[in-house]
C-alpha cells in the first residue's frame, strides 16, 4: 500500500532522476494558440527543481495533452498529482488523485520510459486509489507531519521542517519525520544536515531500506559514486523485495556504467506436491542423457530431498508453523545435496558451470543469502528478517561480490 508520506517526498532516487533528465520531445503539434510548448516545459522544469509540483500540475495537464508520448511529462504529472494530495482535505478527492498519479506513472511506462522505478512507483499505489496507514498512532505527531507535508508541498520548506522536528519530540520513533528532515536539507542542499537526520531515521529502525536509499542521493548529486554505492547496497539487502530498493541500485549501476545481476544458475528441475502432499518431481532429460561427466545427473536428488523436507522435516524443524511452506533451510539442503553427490562421484570430471557456481557460493558461506535474494519464493522469503539480523554481513559481501560484479564474473 502506498504510504501516506510518499505523496510528497518524491523518493530521492525519482528526484534524482527527474533533476538530471533533460526533455528531448518532439515540436508539440496540438498546442492551444496560447501555449509555448518550450516555454511551458522550461517553467515546467524550473519548477520541478524547487520541487513546487503542484505549481507545476496546471503546466503538466497541459503538456500530456500537448506531447502525449512524452513519458517523462506524465511522470513528472505523476509527482505533482501526489504532491497535490498534501493539500487536498477531501478524502475521495485525494482517494481520486492517487488513482490518477498511477494512470501517469503507467502511460509513462507505456510511453517509453524503462526505469525500474517506474514499475516501483506503479505496484506502489493501489488500483483503487485507497490511503495508507497514518504518520503515528500519536496524533498529535501525525497531524504535526501533515501539515508539515502540506507545508513541504507548497514549498514552505523551513515551516515543514519545523513540523517534522516537532513530531518527532511527541513521537520518537517517527521514522519519516527523521527521513522528511533528511529531505529539507537535501533540497537546501545542506548534504551534512540531510546527512546527519538520514542517519538518525536509520538509527530509528535499520531495518527499513529507505533510509539508506535516501543518504545516497546527497553523494550521487557530489558524484561521491562509492559512498552511493555503499548506501544504495545498504538499502537493498535491508528489504531486496522491494522495486525501489533495486531500482535505487539499478540508478547507480546505470550512471556508472557498471554491469549489475546475479549468477547464472539453471536448476533443471522442479517439484510440485499435489493435496495429498506426494511429491511431483520434473526433471529435464538432458541432465540425465548422454553419459555426462559434469555431475549434471546429482539434479535428481534435488526433488527427493524436497519431498522429506514436505513430508516430515518441515514440522520437525519448525513445530510452531501448523502449514508446510518452502523454507530456505530446505532449499539450502536440496542445493548442498546435490553438489555433494556431484563432487562425490568419480565418473564426475569437471562440474558443470551451474553446479560449480553452487559450490563456489557455498564454499564462501553465501549460498543463503543468494538463495534469498536472487531466487526466493513466498516462503523461503519468510526466513529473510531472521536472517538479516543475524548474517546482514552475508548478504553484503554477497552483492558485493556477485551483484555488483554482473553475477561474479
Amino acid at each position: 500500500m502506498l504510504p501516506r508520506s510518499f505523496c510528497n517526498h518524491i523518493d530521492s532516487l525519482c528526484l534524482l532522476f527527474v533533476m538530471v533528465c533533460v526533455v528531448s520531445a518532439p515540436p508539440a503539434l496540438l498546442g492551444q494558440a496560447n501555449d509555448d510548448p518550450q516555454a511551458m516545459k522550461q517553467k515546467i522544469d524550473e519548477l520541478v527543481k524547487q520541487q513546487q509540483y503542484i505549481q507545476a500540475l496546471p503546466l503538466l495537464e497541459k503538456m500530456v495533452v500537448i506531447e502525449p508520448k512524452n513519458h517523462e511529462m506524465h511522470l513528472r504529472l505523476g509527482f505533482a498529482l501526489l504532491s497535490q494530495i498534501n493539500i487536498t482535505p477531501d478524502a475521495d478527492e485525494r482517494k481520486a488523485l492517487r488513482i490518477r498519479a498511477r494512470e501517469a506513472f503507467t502511460r509513462a511506462k507505456e510511453t517509453g520510459d524503462a526505469h525500474p522505478v517506474v514499475d516501483a512507483l506503479i505496484q506502489s499505489i493501489p488500483p483503487d486509489g485507497s490511503e495508507g496507514p497514518a504518520f503515528s498512532s500519536n496524533k498529535a505527531a501525525s497531524d504535526l507531519m501533515e501539515q508539515a507535508e502540506a507545508f513541504f508541498s507548497q514549498g514552505k520548506s523551513d515551516e515543514a521542517l519545523e513540523n517534522y522536528q516537532k513530531a518527532l519530540v511527541l513521537d520518537p520513533k517517527l521514522y519519516d519525520a527523521a527521513v522528511f528532515c533528511g529531505d529539507v536539507y537535501l533540497q537546501k542542499q545542506d548534504w551534512a544536515q540531510a546527512e546527519v537526520w538520514y542517519q538518525k531515521a536509520i538509527a530509528i529502525d535499520p531495518m527499513k531500506e529507505k533510509a539508506y536509499r535516501y543518504s545516497a542521493t546527497p553523494y550521487m548529486k557530489q558524484k561521491k559514486y562509492d559512498i552511493a554505492r555503499d548506501r544504495y547496497v545498504e538499502a537493498y539487502i535491508t528489504e531486496p523485495y522491494s522495486k525501489f530498493s533495486a531500482a535505487g541500485l539499478s540508478q547507480w549501476g546505470n550512471i556508472t556504467k557498471t554491469a549489475l545481476g546475479h549468477p547464472k544458475i539453471d536448476i533443471p528441475t522442479n517439484v510440485k506436491f499435489d493435496e495429498k502432499g506426494n511429491a511431483q518431481i520434473n526433471l529435464d532429460a538432458s541432465a540425465l542423457l548422454g553419459g555426462k561427466d559434469d555431475g549434471s545427473f546429482a539434479w535428481i536428488i534435488y526433488g527427493g530431498t524436497r519431498s522429506v523436507w514436505h513430508k516430515e522435516k518441515f514440522a520437525k524443524t519448525f513445530p510452531d508453523e501448523k502449514t508446510y511452506r518452502h523454507s530456505l533451510n530446505e532449499e539450502v539442503e536440496a542445493l548442498r545435496s546435490v553438489v555433494h553427490a556431484a563432487t562425490s562421484e568419480k565418473k564426475t570430471k569437471k562440474l558443470s558451470p551451474s553446479l560449480a557456481k553452487l559450490k563456489e557460493l557455498d564454499d564462501k558461506g553465501l549460498l543463503e543469502a543468494y538463495i534469498l535474494i536472487a531466487t526466493p519464493d513466498d516462503g523461503i522469503a519468510a526466513d529473510f528478517p531472521k536472517y538479516l539480523a543475524q548474517d546482514r554481513d552475508k548478504l553484503r559481501r554477497y552483492v558485493v561480490e556477485y551483484v555488483l560484479t554482473n553475477g561474479g564474473k
